[in-house]
């Protein structure tokens, strides 16, 4: 493997001056001082006279159950009653940073730290992070980041109660307990709330002790920890930026310039006259918004002007095209990993290579960009939904040329963001907006202009190449990958506020480790090579649900499928021989095959199989999905998923399982549609319903079962979605001997 980084720059190169920066003390203020009727267990917990327990949650609710999964482990290890737990979305703070999300990160976050002075729990990883607020939600990290703080803050809450106790019943804190907001202690028990002023007043003991790890959630076991969001989502009282409502508030819609350096050059101001409830127009460079007593008034007021933009390097299908092309035949390309000996075994045109290739793909979230300003007196405060709460402080701060500590983000939910909200443009521009009017407003952006400045998951092309022996058996494999270097361009705009175009040219010809993430098989190959040819696009593209994973599974799966069909052999047994080395992956193949009645995937069957391993070989989830699928004059009708997940320890179970079904339902959307080609810098497509999407009645049957696992916890958010494609292609092959090889499937004989 080809190191990531370069040597260490500046001073940091002195071993002192690095632990001196890592260990050097640093207070912070309290994100969420208590209220008058609560008192505060560090920056987690809060507990109020009337034992209500409110509990910080640093990541922002997307659907994936954090605001149940933190509360949870803090209920547990407290020994707090759940009927009386409470959530409050934690504001930025260095308290709550993201450590082990910088660390995988660190191509993005420190690409110049070597790899010795960098891990999960590496001191200078963790300043970094804390510097820079790095608070933000992604790639499944919150148990990973916050279980262990999460865990300490309880277990010194219950600590401190226990003394509290303890004193008025003259015995030893260490003989009590907690438990449904109780501590008690030889019959004797008192509530949580009564011992709050006085457990806050004591000094913690150095080292509270922890309860053991909570076990694993099991099926058919009831659910001691449902969901504390989904009453509100069901009878929709959940506020979602776009819900928000602030005294003498209006709203705005915005025109965006197409994709490319695009201006604003001309529009007819005196055409919006007329519209009922306009308030006034408000420009920029790239975009004009309208601002009115209603949204439809604001967004007809923008049509009727119809503003016009000149740009230049637009994105364009065919150019686009004629780029991927260009450098899968000619590109440079830089070896990422390899294995055994790629130089011998692997050089030349080998007996077998075959092309696959992805389309770009929308996001498709049901909420679009929408935020909520109010600018007053050098003060900005924001309502809106993020993944990444301090670039979009920074962002807003920066286009209104104020202080990042003017601004305070109130942190609301997301309907969907499947990564989208990664990216803040909208916090910069409904700043901009709020300071125009000198009022409260509420800029949502409509599905067009939501398919305009997305940037989708990036188009990639893959060559797959393998030597085989005599009896089919699998002895090497080289892949070259031809892809724009999607996750550096995303760590510019993100870490480095670059626009659009200069993010695509600061890392133009630069490969992309994170781009080829999961192309490595799990399978036991002795010698093995990857390739990224980094591409440079007209097309500012960005992270995706799945991300890699979501297309290198793709590309891995269905070519290990066609070696087994090729070599006379049948699918799972060809890739359970390959797994001897990991018994966890082979027994997900196993277990799946049993829950779909796997018949072999013979011919006609319309059965397909896949699995995939995320993360390292010694840890990491895995997952074996089997498809049933068919071409009908509809398309393509998939009528059952089956999976078998193995995720290691599960906190908790039924939101486990729904992560795996909504991400293997977000598969199929990848996989059947969610594409669009540009034509002079516009995506062809912009509704919802021109993007063949799965409608509740074309969702199939879905199985799912899980491994039971002492291992760590995986995250189960992007398992499913990498497994399906590869799963449905494989089974439409079976039902009708059509290999289809590119994404979304049946777009290359439509």
């Amino acid at each position: 493997m080809a190191s990531r980084r370069g040597v260490l720059v500046g001073g940091l190169a002195a071993g002192a001056l690095v632990v001196g920066y890592a260990l050097r003390p640093r207070r912070y203020a309290l994100p969420l001082p208590p209220g008058r009727d609560e008192v505060a267990f560090d920056a987690w917990i809060r507990l109020a006279d009337d034992g209500v327990v409110t509990v910080a949650v640093p990541q922002v609710e997307m659907g994936q159950g954090v605001t149940t999964l933190i509360p949870q482990i803090i209920a547990y290890e407290m020994g707090a009653d759940w009927r009386r737990v409470a959530v409050e979305p934690a504001p930025p703070s260095p308290l709550y940073a993201n450590v082990p999300l910088a660390s995988r990160w660190a191509e993005l976050t420190m690409p110049a730290m070597p790899d010795a002075l960098l891990g999960d729990d590496a001191a200078l990883v963790r300043r970094w992070a804390q510097d820079h607020t790095f608070t933000v939600t992604a790639d499944g990290t919150a148990l990973a980041a916050y279980e262990g703080p999460a865990r300490a803050a309880a277990a010194m809450a219950r600590a401190l109660l226990c003394m509290a106790a303890a004193e008025r019943w003259d015995v030893d804190w260490r003989e009590c307990d907690a438990k449904d907001g109780f501590v008690i202690h030889e019959g004797k028990r008192l509530p949580f709330g009564t011992l709050a002023r006085a457990a806050a007043a004591l000094d913690p003991p150095r080292s509270p002790p922890l309860r053991d790890a909570p076990p694993a959630e099991r099926p058919g076991v009831p659910m001691a920890y449902p969901r504390l969001d989904l009453p509100a989502k069901v009878d929709g009282s959940l506020v979602f930026a776009g819900d928000v409502r602030l005294p003498g508030m209006v709203y705005a819609s915005i025109r965006h310039g197409p994709i490319g350096e695009s201006a604003l050059a001309d529009y007819d101001k005196t055409a919006a006259n007329g519209v009922r409830g306009l308030i006034t127009l408000v420009r920029n460079r790239g975009w004009i918004a309208a601002v009115a007593s209603t949204w439809w008034a604001a967004d007809q007021a923008l049509t009727r002007i119809d503003a016009g933009f000149t740009s230049t390097d637009r994105a364009d299908s065919a150019t686009i095209d004629q780029a991927m092309e260009t450098a899968m035949q000619t590109g440079t390309a830089t070896r990422l990993a390899e294995r055994g000996d790629p130089d011998a075994f692997l050089t030349g045109r080998l007996p077998l290579q075959l092309r696959y290739e992805v389309q770009p793909a929308l996001h498709a979230s049901i909420e679009t960009a929408s935020a909520t300003a109010r600018f007053k007196d050098g003060h900005l405060e924001l309502w809106m939904g993020t993944q990444a709460p301090q670039a979009a402080r920074e962002i807003a701060a920066r286009a209104l040329g104020i202080d990042v500590a003017a601004v305070t983000l109130y942190p609301m939910p997301l309907g969907g963001s499947f990564d989208r909200r990664l990216e803040n443009d909208h916090a910069g521009e409904v700043a901009l907006i709020a300071r125009a009017c000198q009022r409260p407003v509420q800029l949502t952006w409509s599905r067009k202009q939501e398919h305009i400045v997305g940037y989708p998951r990036p188009p990639v092309a893959a060559v797959l190449g393998a030597n085989v022996d005599a009896t089919g058996r699998l002895g090497g494999l080289r892949a070259r990958i031809v892809a724009p270097a999607t996750a550096r361009e995303f760590g510019r705009r993100l870490l480095h506020a670059d626009s659009p175009r200069a993010a695509i040219d600061a890392v133009a010809g630069v490969a992309d480790p994170m781009m080829i993430e999961g192309a490595i098989p799990p399978y036991a190959i002795d010698h093995l090579a990857i390739d990224h040819v980094p591409v440079r696009l007209p097309l500012p593209t960005g992270r995706m649900r799945g991300n890699a994973h979501g297309y290198t599974a793709f590309f891995v799966e269905s070519f290990i499928d066609e070696l087994a069909h090729r070599a006379g052999r049948e699918p799972l047994a060809y890739r359970m021989a390959m797994l001897g080395h990991d018994p966890r992956l082979a027994e997900c193949l196993q277990r799946v095959a049993v829950l779909s009645g796997w018949g072999g995937g013979a011919d006609n069957s319309g059965q397909g199989i896949a699995c995939h391993l995320i993360g390292s070989a010694e840890g990491g989830g895995r997952i074996a999905v089997v498809a049933s699928a068919r071409r009908d004059a509809d398309g393509v009708t998939v009528d059952r998923l089956s999976a078998v997940a193995d995720i290691g320890r599960i906190v908790n179970l039924d939101i486990a399982r729904q992560q795996i079904e909504g991400g293997l339902i977000f598969g199929l959307g990848l996989a059947l549609g969610c594409s669009t080609g540009y034509e002079a810098g516009l995506p062809v497509t912009g509704r919802l319903a021109s993007l063949n999407l799965p409608v509740l009645a074309d969702c199939p049957a879905i199985d799912v079962n899980f491994i039971t696992s002492s291992a760590a916890p995986a995250d189960p958010g992007e398992l499913g979605v990498a497994a399906v494609a590869p799963a449905v292609a494989n089974a439409l092959f079976s039902a009708t001997g059509l290999r289809l090889r590119q994404l979304p499937l049946l777009s290359e004989d439509v």
